[in-house]
């Protein structure tokens, strides 16, 4: 029970159909409705086009709580939203529905970036590992040879000993793979020209050219945002720098990497690719990625998946109860980072 004087915030929900179903579960809506006034059975889908329904709560909602698929906040979505001062967003980026609108209202914003963050990490640590290992290579031999094998003489140049990793962007998920390459006996280089060598060593890497990431690294890992200066920036030249059999893993952007270069370089079997994002992001049903023997392809899902979105959701809620009791976000979004940042 609230007293007749409630000051809970009004809250919509806004983003694409089927996101809050897999995004809430019980214990969700029961601390949103005790943070909140909302209904938390009642979704937009569309702000631009409301229902009567979806129009009236967003006029009267002070925050939206959004995920994948959320509306873009253009001028005319926000005039239609009168008593709007937040945004949480429930996921990572927020590109996709914060507009320069949104600055110039003075909207407070804030991202679950950090909790998106973790999986990919994690997804990086363990095929960075696995390529060390040669895994790919070795489970496919195993698969061809179906007996006896002499795997010493096989892999003999495998192995996670002294390897050295290259991280391209100190973003949150560089960084925290940064963090989890620690306990390893490897060395991590780092190229990111927004970081300084001193700050480098201080994530525990060595800040170097991309060109010398590429030259010296056993894996290369991209963690970039999508920006025009990132478009293809692996491209050719730092893929013919790239020492033979060594591994490429991209859980990014695909744009980030010259696709029809990589794969000249795949299919003579040189470099051998982790490609868990592409250009397009859905390969054509023809291309060699699904076939390769050296490329680990995998559907976009280092990110937050099946119970991975829950931690994305507390984050959010830690946010919210935040500004319910007046407190500044933990983990706000500025507009002047947008433009290195995912």
């Amino acid at each position: 029970m609230h007293p007749a004087t409630d000051n809970r915030p009004s809250l919509l929900l806004a983003m694409g159909p089927g996101i809050a179903e897999r995004l809430l579960e019980p214990r969700h809506h029961t601390r949103l409705a005790a943070l909140t006034r909302t209904d938390t059975t009642l979704v937009a889908h569309d702000l631009a086009h409301p229902t009567p329904r979806i129009a009236a709560a967003l006029a009267e909602a002070e925050v939206l709580f959004t995920c994948w698929g959320a509306t873009p906040l253009t001028p005319q979505v926000l005039a239609a939203a009168p008593r709007l001062k937040a945004v949480v967003h429930a996921a990572g980026s927020v590109k996709h529905h914060i507009t320069e609108a949104c600055w110039e209202r003075g909207l407070s914003v804030s991202s679950a970036a950090g909790a998106n963050a973790l999986p990919v990490a994690e997804y990086t640590l363990a095929t960075i590992l696995l390529a060390g290992k040669r895994v790919l290579h070795s489970a496919h031999v195993y698969r061809e040879t179906r007996g006896g094998h002499d795997w010493h003489q096989e892999m003999g140049g495998a192995g996670n000993y002294l390897r050295t990793v290259g991280i391209v962007g100190a973003s949150r998920i560089g960084r925290r793979v940064i963090e989890l390459l620690a306990p390893f006996d490897l060395r991590v280089l780092l190229y990111d020209p927004y970081v300084t060598p001193a700050e480098a060593a201080r994530l525990g890497a060595e800040s170097v050219t991309l060109d010398a990431l590429c030259t010296r690294s056993d894996v290369v890992s991209v963690h970039a945002p999508q920006l025009p200066a990132t478009h293809h920036m692996i491209g050719s030249r730092q893929l013919a720098l790239m020492r033979a059999g060594a591994t490429l893993i991209n859980t990014a952007r695909g744009s980030l990497i010259d696709e029809p270069a990589l794969l000249q370089e795949l299919v003579t079997g040189r470099l051998h690719a982790v490609l868990d994002v592409t250009d397009p992001e859905l390969p054509s049903p023809a291309s060699p990625l699904y076939d390769l023997p050296n490329v680990l392809l995998t559907p976009h899902v280092a990110g937050s998946l099946g119970n991975e979105l829950y931690r994305m959701t507390d984050q959010a809620l830690d946010e919210l109860e935040r500004y319910a009791s007046g407190r500044p976000f933990a983990d706000p979004v500025h507009p002047s980072a947008l433009s290195h940042s995912a």
